[in-house]
């Protein structure tokens, strides 16, 4: 019983390992890893991809899957700035995109659950016409002239002249986040359903209503990276987000969340969003070039993905 036990928590604590690891090795290879610029501009970088990551926790853990949230991030990016390039109140703007990336994340859910459709199939078809939309609504150009400093702080700004805001944000949506999974009666629905949706079904539980929240709340916080980014970049670029459903998914895997399903947890999320980024960052400082990183990475996920079939056995 005793070595069971060792052995859930040894493949529980199993990122936090390989993230420690990680950081050791490349402390010893380059100087400029543990400075404090260095360290700072990587949690800034990992914010937007673990705020994409814990929405994607939340379909994962349900036993679905969201290719359209890159897509999601550009077309909510794109209707704030839009919006505010307008002369629109910026505040009110913001609460638009997000507003929008929500409705969204809700139409996928209600598409999976209503049209009884596979989640891979919805979110591809979405991910294309999401895409297009943003294409259309930008005319295929980038939106500027985004002039407010409440905007601004979103993605540049600091609390206290050295923890950048998107870092704020991103505690914040975890620790929200983190407390809906382990103490409300909707988290432990979203272990229920990815775990046997018809057992859950059976039990009273409204499956395609818990759906329709998990999508929602995956296209919301999708549209809030998008707005980060969009304020980091002082502008709103149609072609964002491209390629960012496999960094979330990776990092969902990396975490230790079941691609089948009811099994996983948000901490590892975060953890696994750090190891993408220490990752990037590392190789980067070693002047890696960009074609092996893509190899190393899709490496690094594979054998995420080995080790969770293996778990699950």
């Amino acid at each position: 019983m005793a070595v069971s036990q060792t052995k859930k928590l040894v493949q529980k604590l199993g990122p936090l390992i390989g993230l420690i690891v990680l950081c050791v090795v490349l402390a010893v290879m380059s100087d400029n890893f543990l400075t404090v610029g260095n360290l700072l501009n990587v949690m800034r970088q990992v914010s937007i991809n673990a705020l994409i990551a814990f929405g994607m926790t939340f379909v994962i853990l349900s036993g679905g899957i969201d290719l359209s949230v890159g897509a999601i991030l550009a077309l909510s990016g794109a209707v704030t700035a839009g919006l505010m390039a307008s002369g629109t109140d910026p505040v009110l703007a913001t609460f638009a995109g997000l507003a929008c990336g929500t409705l969204m994340g809700a139409f996928n859910g209600l598409a999976i659950t209503k049209g009884r459709l596979a989640p891979f199939i919805v979110t591809l078809a979405t991910m294309t016409i999401f895409r297009g939309l943003a294409l259309v609504y930008t005319g295929g150009r980038p939106v500027t002239g985004l002039n407010s400093d409440f905007f601004f702080m979103l993605g540049n700004g600091y609390l206290g002249a050295l923890v950048p805001m998107p870092v704020i944000t991103m505690f914040i949506a975890f620790g929200v986040l983190w407390f809906i999974l382990k103490r409300t009666a909707f988290g432990r629905h979203v272990y229920a359903v990815g775990g046997n949706e018809e057992a859950s079904r059976i039990s009273g539980v409204r499956v395609d209503r818990v759906k329709i929240m998990i999508y929602a709340t995956s296209g919301f916080l999708a549209a809030l990276a998008g707005l980060i980014l969009t304020s980091r970049l002082n502008s709103a670029q149609p072609t964002a987000g491209t390629g960012y459903e496999l960094d979330a998914i990776a990092a969902v895997v990396l975490g230790g969340t079941s691609l089948a399903g009811g099994r996983g947890w948000i901490v590892g999320t975060l953890i696994g969003a750090l190891l993408i980024g220490v990752l990037n960052n590392g190789l980067n400082l070693l002047e890696v070039s960009s074609f092996y990183q893509q190899v190393i990475k899709g490496a690094v996920i594979l054998l995420a993905v080995l080790l969770d079939r293996r778990q699950g056995r």
